[in-house]
């Protein structure tokens, strides 16, 4: 799918691995001046190389006020995909507080401090915009040893429909992505195994797991005009599990 994004900014968080890499690619790719966000590491030093064009900002966003520092010298920004997560398994009775509060830190607040530094800046100027949060199929429903996890998701989503409802008469659109088990290199390499993946697609009424690809093409269509209607929605990108 080709869409383009000529002459506008857009801020990717989570960028340096994943769905979020492939996101900022695609959007270079489609004409955009991608400011990717993520922790300094090589993974992300990589991205720099892979395409130069690709403004890198090397940011540990469960950290408040850095953000706010660093992100706030980025603007204007046009529309924003806010992918960041961390997960952390520990089976519920041996949940730490230290794991709640990393997990919120990273997977919601941070969404809500990025969200706030690109709509001040879209409303000051007077400008529609667009943004996608990356939420999870496991905002739905349960899963072993993911209990801070699945709780972060299921906040995103209704942080999603909040900032829908409050930034719509701004013409800021506001979606999610819900997407399951996807084929990243680290799910590759974990699921690589056939007895390990059988039980699990079993579930999948498609039979299969989806590809990176497959879920950016559903991030970058939220983000763009051809989704100019669509507002507050949670998309799941699972394969059909959901309905199972």
């Amino acid at each position: 799918m080709n869409v383009p994004f000529e002459g506008k900014r857009v801020l990717v968080t989570g960028a340096g691995l994943g769905i979020g890499r492939a996101v900022a690619l695609r959007l270079s790719k489609f004409g955009a001046n991608v400011i990717a966000v993520s922790l300094p590491d090589k993974s992300f030093d990589t991205l720099s190389k892979e395409d130069p064009k690709i403004e890198i900002v090397k940011l540990d966003l469960a950290d408040w006020n850095a953000t706010k520092d660093a992100l706030q010298s980025v603007t204007p920004v046009d529309h924003l995909v806010s992918n960041a997560g961390i997960l952390i398994t520990r089976a519920f009775l041996d949940v730490l507080a230290k794991d709640v509060d990393a997990s919120f830190s990273v997977n919601f607040k941070a969404a809500i401090n990025v969200s706030q530094i690109v709509a001040k800046d879209l409303i000051a100027r007077g400008k529609a915009g667009s943004i996608v949060n990356v939420s999870s199929r496991l905002s739905r429903v349960a899963a072993h040893d993911q209990t801070a996890y699945c709780c972060t998701k299921a906040a995103v989503d209704q942080l999603t429909r909040v900032m829908a409802l409050e930034l719509g008469p701004h013409n800021i659109r506001v979606n999610a992505v819900n997407p399951g088990l996807v084929m990243t290199d680290c799910n590759r390499q974990a699921y690589s195994d056939p007895e390990k993946s059988a039980a699990l697609k079993s579930k999948i009424p498609l039979g299969r797991f989806a590809e990176v690809d497959e879920v950016v093409d559903a991030i970058i269509y939220l983000l763009s005009d051809r989704s100019s209607m669509i507002n507050g929605v949670t998309l799941p990108v699972d394969e059909g599990s959901l309905a199972t």
